[in-house]
């Protein structure tokens, strides 16, 4: 229940409590911006709120101090070209934080062996597979076809096919242990509607066409794997 009190405060106060034009003030004041400190403040007596126990101090001191120090360190170092990775980094180290303190001020046990599990290492094997790994042995398949000539008057965001596959073929897996078989049918015909209902190249409707059915049927086959073996 303290984990998600935290949690809760932590979602409110850096995403809801935080209005862009604070955010914009920071990144070019830095550490002298005063919205940074009220910023912090807010997350204080969020976490005071919600928790409502004077006794758990050291869990409101902790993650004002820390809240203060990631997201300082964040803005002094934070350029045009490492924005997006250090808000990934910033926000994976605030809930590191929000978690170790639920677990080493309440005293609880954590068993990593309840963690390591061949059921979670397989299910991670087969999160990783579906991401670069699979991009990179498609890539490699379609090596037989000059793709970039197919593509060079497409107007697209950089890497958004790539990142596009990834996600489809997680939800795909997903979908596939969970035994919702019909969400992928829905997908498929998502897909089939806005990716290629514009596309007036039969190579280039073909090229996509043999991807998706590419990434799909490996996203499919992955999940059956996975079920059959746990």
């Amino acid at each position: 229940m303290i984990l998600l009190k935290l949690l809760l405060a932590h979602l409110i106060g850096d995403f809801f409590l935080q209005p862009q034009k604070w955010v914009l003030e920071k990144e070019k004041k830095k550490l002298k911006s005063p919205k940074l400190y009220l910023h912090i403040l807010i997350h204080i007596a969020l976490v005071i709120l919600l928790l409502w126990d004077i006794s758990l101090w050291p869990i409101i001191l902790t993650i004002g101090i820390s809240h203060l120090l990631i997201d300082g360190l964040k803005l002094v170092f934070q350029t045009e070209k490492t924005k997006r990775l250090l808000f990934f980094i910033d926000q994976l180290l605030h809930i590191l934080i929000i978690i170790g303190c639920s677990f080493f001020y309440l005293d609880n046990t954590f068993n990593l062996e309840s963690f390591i599990t061949e059921n979670n290492i397989l299910l991670l094997i087969c999160f990783l597979f579906l991401t670069i790994p699979v991009s990179i042995i498609m890539k490699t398949i379609f090596l037989k076809w000059n793709i970039s000539e197919l593509t060079k008057n497409n107007d697209s965001l950089k890497d958004a096919g790539k990142y596009i596959g990834i996600l489809e073929r997680i939800l795909v897996f997903i979908f596939i242990i969970a035994g919702h078989w019909e969400a992928v049918g829905f997908l498929i015909t998502a897909k089939s509607v806005f990716r290629f209902g514009d596309l007036k190249d039969r190579q280039l409707t073909e090229y996509i066409l043999i991807g998706t059915l590419i990434s799909f049927g490996i996203a499919i086959t992955t999940g059956i794997i996975y079920s059959v073996l746990t």
